[in-house]
């Protein structure tokens, strides 16, 4: 177990609430981490729940509280965080804030980075997290979704698949109904995006249209006072 932080949340096994937590027995965490930790589970709720600005202000936050400790390994890990926010809502891109610290950040940093990016050719699975190394082994049906138990880690390893071109339909429902069971905007949004184009590519106009109305709901909620 590293300093600071347990090995398992460095690797962001995505338990939001506690990435930044003191390891069991250890004494009170000093006041920055307690602050990040907050911060990083207030930005994952508002970022899921489809509030840019709330989660762009709350991530600052953490992203200050683990500055003011010169400690660019640790920031590196937020960044890691962020970006697999962004894999599981479906919006790729090279994941600039990790790429700016990748240099100071350990080697299971990199190889999670490596992983939500879709580089998979040489990457070692026992630098993954536990829930996420079966992928590497070829496991992409919704069953081996299914055998994660954390739904966001669940989501990140959907996006990756999907952004790899290796999930399944049923893996894509699967995905969908992840975000539907916890109400999280964003990814449902997204994942619901995705079913209706295939809808429509497929010529089911009523699974596109039972699919746009489940579209508009969430749009509604989000809209509401």
């Amino acid at each position: 177990m590293r300093a600071l932080l347990p090995a398992a949340l460095l690797l962001l096994g995505l338990g939001v609430a506690s990435l930044l937590a003191a390891c069991a027995g250890a004494p009170v965490p000093p006041d920055w981490q307690a602050n990040a930790q907050a911060a990083l589970k207030n930005f994952s709720a508002a970022y899921y729940a489809g509030n840019t600005r709330l989660a762009a202000q709350e991530f600052a936050r953490a992203r200050a509280e683990i500055a003011s400790t010169g400690r660019p390994d640790l920031l590196a890990r937020a960044e890691l965080l962020r970006c697999a926010a962004r894999v599981a809502s479906l919006e790729f891109d090279a994941c600039a804030g990790f790429e700016a610290l990748a240099a100071d950040a350990g080697v299971e940093e990199r190889a999670y980075a490596a992983f939500l990016a879709g580089r998979w050719q040489g990457l070692d699975a026992s630098l993954l997290p536990a829930h996420h190394r079966a992928l590497l082994a070829g496991a992409a049906d919704a069953g081996a979704l299914a055998g994660i138990a954390d739904p966001m880690s669940r989501l990140v390893a959907a996006g990756v698949l999907f952004r790899m071109g290796r999930l399944a339909p049923a893996g894509i429902a699967a995905a969908a109904e992840t975000a539907s069971a916890n109400g999280w905007r964003r990814p449902l949004l997204a994942w619901l995006g995705v079913q209706a184009a295939r809808a429509d590519a497929a010529g089911d106009s009523a699974a596109a249209a039972h699919i746009r109305r489940r579209i508009e709901l969430v749009l509604t909620s989000a809209a509401a006072p």
